[in-house]
């Protein structure tokens, strides 16, 4: 069994509605990362979309350690423990994760983007995303392995 660590960041834009998002994993081989982002989207979408793509290559025995910022944590926690009432919004990325995640072991913490930690280097690089994403509309890309080299923690 593989134990994977995995810090998430989304960034949203209300008044443009556009969000980035970006990941740093670490755990199998070389840590890496990827951003991503879109147009007119929701901080849940943003968040959730995000966390697809960071599971998207990940062996089925791999446990799976997920630090957020509180914000991101909180539309997490969803997926972690459905509430009574389940959330109404992103039923599709809902449904894709949850069988993403159906027999995955994972935990999930919230995480200090304010520190020289890898949960800063992801929030840093959501906002730019977000940034790239109000300009130029949905993309993802690998962060590139010399940036993830510098981020600290990993």
């Amino acid at each position: 069994m593989t134990a994977v660590r995995l810090w998430i960041a989304a960034s949203h834009d209300a008044a443009h509605r556009n969000g980035g998002w970006a990941f740093v994993r670490a755990g199998l081989g070389e840590p890496m990362g990827w951003a991503g982002g879109d147009r007119r989207t929701t901080r849940s979408r943003t968040i959730l979309s995000g966390f697809l793509a960071a599971l998207q290559d990940l062996p089925a025995d791999a446990t799976l350690a997920v630090v957020a910022p509180r914000a991101d944590a909180l539309i997490l926690h969803t997926l972690l423990k459905p509430p009574e009432k389940p959330p109404e919004d992103d039923l599709d990325l809902r449904a894709v994760l949850g069988k993403a995640l159906e027999g995955r072991t994972w935990t999930l913490a919230v995480g200090d983007p304010a520190g020289p930690t890898p949960a800063a280097f992801a929030a840093a690089w959501s906002e730019t995303a977000s940034g790239k994403a109000k300009m130029g509309g949905a993309f993802q890309i690998a962060i590139p392995k010399t940036n993830v080299a510098k981020a600290k923690g990993l």
